[in-house]
């Protein structure tokens, strides 16, 4: 989603930098000492020069930290905001992350999912490829909202029949809320994390983000196993903050943090006859 530029002082900038640099320190220190459970081994001088290759900071992240500390354009985010999902990451990466929306933090998000699957979903495409000029490793996709802002309340309503609680692979859903023309690869793939901050949705006539948030959500209960973590952005407004309370439920809240709310959601695949769609 292109942004507003927003040009921060100086201050904010160290953080932002000091947040990737404590997350390079910790992976550079899990992948130096070997884990409990192999034996030791004599290390030759060859596998000594190796380990040391293989710590050694990677292309994309040493230009990651270039981008932020010389450009004057830094992500929507607070500090305090971008920390609640980093601190999930840096337990989770190297995952599966799913993001709506193509910023300015697209390359922060991708640079801590180091080693991961970072893919964005955009609905401009004049800001995609302007993206991919700057930065070509970014995966992105372009997908089309076809219901605006002004739709919420009808759409609200619809939500609550029964074939929205139904779970199952959205591109198949009868549910009015459920997004079906999203790359194969979103279906395909089970989501660790979910960033919804996109579409738009800041006045009436836009593309809202009520499907994004619905759909992650069930993208979350229908996973084979384990648990999906979920951020929704700019709760502050009237969308986010009833559809995610609506269709990510309260009960799987986690944590708000400024205008940012994590939800982290289980599978409901297996047990979908002994679990309410919110606990």
């Amino acid at each position: 989603m292109r942004q507003k530029i927003q040009t921060y002082p100086l201050s904010f900038k160290l953080l932002l930098i000091t947040v990737f640099l404590a997350f390079f320190v910790l992976f550079l220190l899990r992948s130096s000492f070997p884990s409990s459970e192999h034996k030791s081994s004599p290390i030759s001088l060859s596998d000594d020069r190796k380990s040391k290759n293989c710590s050694k900071i990677s292309r994309s992240l040493a230009r990651t930290i270039i981008h932020y500390s010389t450009s004057k354009i830094t992500p929507q985010q607070t500090i305090d905001e971008i920390s609640v999902t980093e601190k999930v990451l840096e337990k989770k990466s190297p995952c599966n992350f799913l993001v709506f929306g193509l910023g300015h933090d697209s390359l922060m998000w991708s640079s801590l999912n180091h080693g991961g699957r970072t893919i964005f979903l955009e609905e401009d495409e004049a800001w995609i490829e302007e993206m991919r000029k700057q930065f070509h490793d970014l995966e992105s996709y372009h997908v089309a909202y076809d219901s605006k802002v002004s739709q919420a309340e009808t759409l609200m309503d619809a939500g609550k029949g029964p074939e929205c609680t139904a779970v199952g692979d959205t591109r198949y859903s009868m549910c009015q809320l459920a997004l079906k023309g999203l790359p194969a690869v979103v279906y395909d793939t089970e989501w660790d994390l979910i960033m919804v901050d996109a579409p738009t949705g800041y006045h009436q006539e836009a593309p809202g983000r009520m499907g994004a948030i619905y759909t992650a959500g069930m993208m979350a209960r229908n996973r084979k196993e384990g648990e999906t973590h979920v951020f929704v952005h700019d709760v502050n407004r009237d969308v986010e903050d009833k559809f995610s309370r609506a269709f990510l439920c309260d009960g799987y809240m986690k944590k708000q943090e400024g205008r940012l709310r994590h939800f982290r959601i289980p599978t409901h695949r297996n047990f979908f006859h002994n679990m309410p769609f919110c606990p």
